[in-house]
């Protein structure tokens, strides 16, 4: 059993959403899906209803309910924090699913201090599943519906990984928008080329590949997701900063660019990092990065190993599918 005999998932019609409400379905609870607009040709599966103005219906619900997970935009969650937390009986649990935590707990401290609560952000695409994915997990107020929720997301093959709200701002502010940052920034860099991506795909080494591969899953995905994700963190602006100077600094590194007109030709320099191929300079940032990986350095050399040893398939034309 999940530990929870009645839930309510508000936006479970979305992809997040419906990966939790299935989770506990299978688990043996009573899930009731609510939404604004209820999937195309399943309006029997969901109650129209606006959580942050609850209806008769959706109010009784939220008063028998065992767990309440909101997976919705965070200008909704927020806005529903109170109105939700009215209702919901003693010891249960309220749940949520935002990408950025400091605003929730700014807001549970104002107006639900004693309600049980932990924010679950899966990091990961639902598609994707999730088995063995690490789902971040800060916990408000802790309680047996926090233990309870937590495992029944093991007992789904999900790690939890618990922070606080300060550490997941700060980690996903790395881990999403910096690395979402780069990816798009390569494709920018690519089309300021004005490069073949075909000619690319068919000569790239494996490290452009997988390149070419993140560019290419980004951009299967929403832009209103991947903005919203740069726009709402509060820490992602200075992760953008660090890139855009750290780029800065590796340009100062191994000199300007040779194709600026009029730029001299530092090849023949002693004196400038190009000079001696900037050999020098490069040695002490390798030093200070693989100080920075510390212990994962050698786990990442045989992850990366693993992954360019995974053969790459051909298409008819000799293409290589990526």
């Amino acid at each position: 059993m999940s530990g929870f005999p009645r839930s309510v998932v508000v936006g479970g019609s979305g992809a997040v959403g419906g990966m939790f409400a299935e989770l506990l379905r299978k688990a043996g609870s009573h899930t009731l899906v609510v939404d604004l607009v209820p999937p195309p040709g399943r309006q029997d599966a969901c109650l129209v209803g606006d959580v942050t103005a609850p209806g008769p219906e959706l109010a009784a619900a939220l008063r028998d309910a065992d767990l309440v997970l909101l997976a919705v935009h965070e200008d909704v969650a927020l806005k529903a924090v109170a109105p939700v937390t009215r209702l919901m009986r003693p010891g249960a649990l309220l749940a949520d699913s935002l990408s950025v935590r400091t605003g929730m707990a700014a807001e549970l401290a104002a107006h639900a201090p004693g309600v049980q609560h932990v924010g679950l952000n899966p990091m990961f695409a639902p598609a994707a599943g999730m088995i063995s994915r690490p789902v971040a997990a800060v916990v408000t107020r802790d309680g047996p519906g926090v233990t309870a929720l937590l495992r029944l997301v093991e007992s789904g093959g999900g790690r939890p990984v618990r922070l606080t709200a300060e550490e997941h701002d700060r980690t996903t502010a790395v881990t999403q928008a910096l690395t979402h940052a780069v990816i798009l920034s390569f494709g920018l860099a690519l089309a300021r080329l004005g490069v073949d991506v075909r000619t690319l795909t068919a000569t790239a080494p494996p490290p452009h590949q997988v390149l070419l591969a993140l560019l290419a899953r980004v951009l299967g995905g929403t832009p209103e997701v991947y903005g919203d994700i740069q726009r709402s963190n509060p820490r992602a602006a200075s992760a953008r900063r660090a890139l855009a100077e750290a780029l800065r600094s590796f340009v100062s590194l191994v000199g300007d660019d040779p194709d600026r007109a009029g730029a001299p030709d530092p090849a023949g320099d002693p004196g400038h990092p190009r000079g001696n191929d900037g050999a020098g300079d490069l040695d002490g940032v390798f030093e200070e990065l693989r100080r920075l990986m510390g212990p994962e350095l050698a786990a990442g050399q045989d992850h990366c190993q693993e992954l360019f040893r995974t053969p790459h398939r051909t298409d008819d034309e000799g293409e290589k599918d990526r």
